[in-house]
């Protein structure tokens, strides 16, 4: 799933292209809807972005914001969506399908006559991305549940969030209404770097875990959108892969210490850690229930 460093490196990539400073803005000559699932509102009209230049490109969370003529197409890639650029898309219109094509925007030619755009496309038959047109962001019930950004929470403010919530830490760090932008991937990392069972309880957590676990927060955030910023959309999937340390790592060494990066599997994700590094040894129960095992 793209979370937040991927899709910042999406959105400056995408502003690059839609907001060139040497340049007028993109203005967008059509928006294909190409699965009938994909778009989750009714209230405005795909065409009322026809014809409009681009005024901005945002993220909030894990959604991208293209904002054109006062309206906003808001973009959320869900677990296995992305966003597909292409200089010159081909003529014609395509046919609505069962393929993994989701959406279309095509902007107007350039001078060589080259129209640019992008794709949503969705891997998979679990179709989850989600595409909301409206002009006011509340409008968009995930916008309107998120929490502070990631990086925008101060240590005391994330301390109060730590002893608010009595689940495990693991689920705070991925909880959008909590803290915005963190999915299963940077969780692991964050919570490795940090030393912590993802299982640790969130209200139990001392200063000296909490502390470790806020500058793990936010050096890891950075460094992965470090290593995002001026990539372009086609090569983020792989600069994340090679930067992470756990997760999707089961089996391979620790990079740290050298133990074996371990796996706990639920019925549709997986969580990846390091014994050594954050449970003092302990092999984590791989079942729903998370117990330890004795």
């Amino acid at each position: 799933m793209p979370e937040m460093p991927e899709v910042q490196g999406l959105v400056d990539f995408l502003r690059t292209k839609l907001l060139p400073a040497d340049a007028p803005p993109a203005v967008v000559s059509d928006v294909e809807v190409l699965s009938f699932s994909v778009l989750k509102t009714a209230g405005v009209p795909v065409e009322e972005l026809r014809g409009q230049p681009v005024q901005g490109v945002e993220r909030q969370g894990k959604f991208i914001i293209l904002s054109a003529g006062g309206v906003h197409l808001v973009m959320h890639l869900a677990k296995a969506g992305w966003l597909r650029w292409s200089d010159a898309l081909k003529p014609g219109r395509l046919r609505p399908g069962k393929g993994a094509m989701a959406l279309r925007v095509r902007f107007a030619a350039d001078a060589a006559g080259k129209e640019p755009g992008f794709d949503l496309t969705e891997a998979g038959t679990r179709k989850s991305l989600a595409v909301y047109l409206v002009r006011n962001l509340e409008e968009v019930p995930g916008i309107a549940r998120l929490g502070p950004e990631a990086l925008d929470v101060g240590f005391d403010d994330f301390a109060a969030l730590l002893s608010g919530h009595s689940g495990q830490v693991k689920g705070l760090l991925r909880d959008q209404s909590v803290i915005a932008g963190i999915g299963n991937a940077y969780s692991d990392e964050i919570l490795h770097a940090a030393r912590l069972s993802p299982f640790a309880n969130a209200a139990k957590l001392d200063a000296d875990d909490a502390g470790r676990l806020f500058v793990a927060m936010r050096t890891t955030l950075e460094e992965a959108i470090a290593t995002a910023s001026g990539r372009p959309a086609s090569a983020l999937k792989d600069s994340k892969r090679k930067a992470l340390r756990v997760h999707a790592r089961t089996g391979e060494p620790c990079p740290v210490c050298g133990d074996t990066v371990r796996e706990v599997s639920f019925a549709d994700s997986s969580l990846q850690y390091c014994p050594t590094c954050q449970t003092g040894g302990r092999i984590l129960a791989d079942r729903r229930m998370s117990k330890l095992q004795k």
